[in-house]
């Protein structure tokens, strides 16, 4: 499965910038980018693993719950 490179806007609008099927390549580029961006962007740059495009983005708009702190 490879590695997508999104960039998500602040209205949830995605555009995948690029796959590396390796996950060292995928990190080395989405932390250039990270690096690259205007200090005011809104914009997140993220990675995410999945076997398709469509998989990927239905990851990253699907809300994550948050974890539950409390004694174990």
């Amino acid at each position: 499965m490879p590695y997508f490179v999104y960039q998500i806007e602040t209205d949830n609008q995605l555009e995948c910038l690029e796959s590396h099927p390796k996950y060292q390549d995928a990190r080395n580029r989405v932390r250039a980018l990270r690096a690259s961006q205007v200090e005011d962007s809104q914009a997140l740059i993220r990675l995410i693993h999945a076997s398709t495009e469509a998989e990927a983005e239905k990851l990253l708009l699907t809300p994550r719950e948050a974890p539950i702190e409390g004694d174990d």
